[in-house]
């Protein structure tokens, strides 16, 4: 899989981490301050992250590409202090509404964009969002904003099936859920598909709760790279401290309290070399949460009395890290950088760097923050983008109000660009042996090349992940699951701050291996050394380059609406790394073919320049070594002599390897086709036989030329045992591996899919462009049809399993809600009953004949949505029925669970963890309304002394 992807996937969730800790130091200074004033209302249990190291954007400073190294007078404009002395504004007149047109936008976008620069040098991108308005530009009704107010998340769509895991870093974990749109980061019991969850319910609940919602962002072009060495994490913690009250407003909580009493939510993110700050809130509301927000920027408070309770938030967070292999892997990797380089730096903070040992030094923190703040948060360092249902002129006005007060230091920007080559010293070539806090078997080959910022048109790291990523016939990760030693590959340039920066940029290959594998883990590092230098050997090929623009384009062209937040998120980071007219493409698309820029990346990736990192429990007791701030115990070790040697000389290719053929599926029809029945607004039944049913809606509202298609697979089977499950969870992971080279060509042409064990059966989701969606579709059923398994597959997924149950319940997170849904839910298998029976033995045999009973009496219900006729949707009904021959069920079943009417009063349920080195605990409070009195079913607590026992 191409990382680039599925780093994108998890952003949103990581950057919730700072806002953990804030809202633990908001306890402390409720207690000091004896009221009560809670955070903004959207936070939730972060993924835990590096502070702002899980952005996918890049942080490499290219002060050439910025846009204030441009003539305004070509580029942009500068916006004056009165709103009415703005360049244009007498030309565009207060009604026209036209964006820049150097700003190069999807034609599919219906936003207007306009960049401009107050005389303070802060530089601002003003969106205006006017689509869906109907005419109406006035301020939305006080009815509106209260109905906003009430509305709710539902983040509870449970399924009985657990993925299995893909990858040793949390990031990659689930990251290609199916849902773009689904914001958080589910684990594995998450992975989860409520039956009346459907697309067009999924747009109506995005469109209640981001139509009247405007956001705004604001980068700061420097991080954790700035940190003093005497005082680690300063950057990160003055990014908590800002928000501590203004001059202007000087409420500790008052801006966190602003947003939720107005449906809102803020956060913020350190990364190497930027900071970013948030927040989105009722349009009705915006210009003042806009001016509370600027005061942050403008005098904050900062004092002193702060400081301690602060100190805790970031501490929090970095407890709440520590557990996570994937910031372990990132501490030990940057601490293998040569002194001086300040990726050898401490960003996160804690209570011993910025408080006990600042006492010791008579170092005074306060003051050093302040310092910290006037040098660093520069308006000239600072872009800002504002988005909202107002006019361009409008937006402008307040910004060039609000904003204009930011001071300028007039000091240069600090720039690493001269601390090259970070990691080419003796320590970084050598084999690593690390000892994950979760069971798995991974290996990471890691190489450090210079920045490649610069060549963002070309993008010559996306091409080789492309093909490094690639699952199809021929790739690494095929011939590796051949031979049963990988379960996954990532591999490329997460664009975070960790993996591209000033100074360098990352290109890592993240292997899943399975446990043959991590017994093979050098015969699986030379297989990708031999796919490499076949790529060298061969050169890059102008066909591939084409495939990938054409597929990026598509998806551009015809891109969907974003969530706000994280689109002002990625725009004001934009700001910072590219010219006016890429500010909405840089990050995206490939615009130049220049072989050789993409060869010089490609050849520098070989063995001698590699750094191997193999995590596995297996390591325990053989490694002798401690990191510093996170406590990763790893041993350090030269690469085994005889594949040194190997590795040095002109070794031969492996003939199994070779290029991806041209794709199949890339879509090229992309008409809008006529209606064959009557317009509805909800989807209606078109189909109704005693196999299944087929439910229907033409597109009226986005006219894209996409489609969703999702179809559930009923079977009472499923829910019989505890065996049962766990075997239809072995079945639908099998299905999935046996699909993943077949589809792969599918998925990079921008056809989605997803196969859920759902509690009552299988469900299939795929989307995308509607022209080659039937040939993926078809492909699914074929697979399922024709289902089979070898012995080493079998043993392969079920080894692996037994692990993602494990990780699952070594999470409190995941824990707490497998205790709570046991709680509630009838007849429920947990995921210990599942263990048990998973540890208990099941045969290959005893799996080939529950898929036979499964197969062979269903109940299929079906939707089709989007560019698709009803002629064309029934099709896909009649394809399942035909291809699979299944008899009906004998009776109706239902599809979803009955949920335990609890006892009235107060209930507490305490689970001991099975983590003893995680530090962290979970609480959930759940609430049950409208209870009646009657008969108490389920014994909750039994099922809550059950997971009270210790477990291995």
């Amino acid at each position: 899989m191409l990382r680039r992807v599925a780093v994108a996937a998890v952003c949103a969730t990581g950057r919730k981490l700072c806002e953990a800790g804030r809202e633990l130091a908001a306890l402390s200074r409720i207690e000091a301050r004896g009221r009560c004033e809670d955070s903004a209302a959207a936070r939730h249990f972060p993924t835990l992250t590096m502070p702002g190291r899980n952005k996918a954007k890049s942080t490499c400073s290219c002060p050439d590409l910025q846009p204030n190294g441009q003539d305004l007078g070509e580029s942009g404009r500068v916006a004056r202090l009165g709103a009415d002395e703005s360049e244009e504004e007498g030309r565009r007149g207060p009604v026209n509404n036209a964006g820049d047109p150097e700003i190069i936008k999807s034609p599919s976008d219906p936003k207007q964009y306009r960049y401009i620069k107050l005389r303070n040098g802060l530089q601002a991108l003003l969106i205006s969002d006017l689509s869906n308005m109907e005419g109406k530009m006035g301020d939305a009704t006080d009815d509106e904003e209260e109905e906003e107010e009430e509305e709710e998340d539902d983040d509870d769509d449970e399924d009985s099936g657990a993925e299995i895991e893909d990858d040793d870093e949390e990031g990659f974990d689930d990251e290609d859920e199916f849902e773009d749109d689904d914001d958080e980061h589910d684990d594995d019991l998450d992975a989860e598909d409520n039956e009346l969850e459907e697309l067009e319910e999924r747009a109506e609940a995005r469109k209640k709760t981001t139509e009247k919602q405007s956001a705004a962002a604001l980068c700061v072009g420097v991080g954790s790279f700035a940190d003093p060495d005497d005082l680690p994490g300063l950057a990160h913690f003055l990014e908590h401290m800002v928000f501590m009250g203004s001059l202007k407003y000087p409420d500790e909580n008052g801006f966190d309290a602003f947003l939720k009493k107005h449906g809102g939510s803020d956060n913020a993110s350190t990364d190497c070399e930027r900071t970013v700050f948030q927040f989105d809130v009722q349009r009705k509301y915006f210009k003042e949460a806009l001016d509370r927000w600027a005061q942050f920027f403008i005098h904050p408070l900062m004092i002193r009395d702060a400081i301690d309770r602060e100190v805790e938030a970031v501490d929090s967070e970095y407890q709440l890290a520590r557990p996570s292999d994937a910031n372990r892997k990132e501490m030990l990797f940057g601490s293998l950088a040569r002194p001086g380089h300040p990726m050898g730096k401490f960003f996160w903070g804690n209570a011993e760097t910025l408080k006990h040992e600042p006492k010791r030094n008579n170092t005074d923190t306060h003051a050093r923050l302040r310092e910290f703040w006037l040098r660093y948060y520069s308006a000239h360092y600072m872009t800002l983008v504002v988005q909202s249902k107002e006019t361009l002129d409008t937006l402008e006005k307040w910004v060039t109000e609000i904003f204009s007060q930011i001071p300028n230091n007039g000091l240069p920007k600090p720039n690493f660009g001269h601390l090259t080559d970070p990691f080419d010293t003796p320590a970084f070539n050598k084999l690593y042996r690390v000892v994950p806090i979760r069971k798995i078997h991974a290996l990471t080959i890691t190489w450090a090349l210079p920045p490649q910022q610069q060549h963002y048109r070309v993008k010559p790291l996306h091409y080789i992940s492309w093909l490094v990523g690639h699952e199809g016939k021929g790739s690494i990760l095929s011939y590796l699951r051949k031979k049963c030693w990988a379960l996954a590959l990532f591999g490329g340039n997460g664009e975070t701050g960790f993996e591209q920066n000033s100074t360098y940029s990352v290109f890592s290959i993240s292997i899943t291996l399975t446990d043959e594998g991590y017994e093979h883990f050098y015969e699986v590092a030379h297989t990708v050394f031999q796919y490499l230098k076949m790529l060298q050997k061969l050169g890059p090929e102008k066909r591939i380059f084409e495939e990938i623009q054409k597929i990026e384009d598509n998806e551009f062209h015809y891109q969907e609406q974003t969530d706000p937040v994280e689109y002002v998120e990625n725009m004001c980071e934009n700001m910072q790394l590219y010219p006016l007219q890429d500010f909405l493409t840089g990050d995206q698309l490939l615009f130049e073919y220049k072989p050789e820029v993409i060869a010089e990346a490609l050849n520098q990736l070989v063995p001698q320049k590699a750094n191997l990192v193999l995590l596995s429990g297996a390591n325990e007791g053989k490694c002798d070594l401690k990191e510093k701030w996170f406590g990763t115990q790893y041993s350090m070790e030269d690469i085994e002599n005889s594949w040194a040697e190997l590795w040095k000389s002109d070794f031969e290719l492996n003939p199994d390897l070779h290029l991806p053929a041209e794709n199949k599926y890339i879509a090229t029809d992309f008409m809008l086709k006529a209606f064959d029945c009557p317009e509805t607004e909800y989807p209606v039944k078109i189909v109704n036989t005693p196999q299944g049913c087929l439910w229907y809606k033409k597109d009226n509202k986005f006219k894209i030329p996409k489609a969703y298609i999702r179809f559930h697979l009923i079977s009472p089977l499923i829910q019989k045992s505890a065996a049962n499950v766990v075997l239809f969870d072995i079945f639908v992971n099998i299905l999935t591996h046996n699909l993943a080279e077949p589809a792969y060509e599918a998925d990079v042409a921008q056809l989605e899919y997803k196969l859920v064990a759902g509690e009552h059966g299988l469900i299939i989701r795929v989307k995308g462009f509607n022209h080659k969606l039937p040939l993926l579709f078809q492909l699914i059923i074929d697979y399922l049809a024709e289902f089979s398994s070898t012995p080493a597959v079998f043993t392969m997924i079920t080894e692996q399993l037994k692990k993602t149950y494990f990780n699952i319940l070594i999470k409190p997170e995941t824990l707490a809600k497998d205790v709570r849904l046991l709680i509630l839910e009838y007849s429920r298998w947990s995921m210990i009953d599942k263990y048990r029976a998973l540890m208990d033995g099941l045969s290959l045999e005893s799996l080939l004949s529950f898929v036979r009973e499964f197969k062979a009496q269903l109940f299929v219900e079906g939707l089709v949505q989007g560019n698709v006729t009803s002629t064309e949707s029934t099709d896909f009904l009649k394809y399942v029925v035909d291809k699979l021959n299944f008899m009906p069920l004998e009776q109706e079943m239902p599809v979803q669970f009955q949920v335990v009417e609890l006892p009235s009063g107060h209930h507490l349920c305490k689970v001991r963890a099975l983590n003893r080195g995680d530090a962290n605990s979970e609480v959930t409070v759940y609430y049950q309304v409208r209870c009646q009195e009657s008969e108490r079913i389920h014994s909750y607590g039994a099922a809550c002394d059950a997971y009270g026992r210790a477990l291995f």
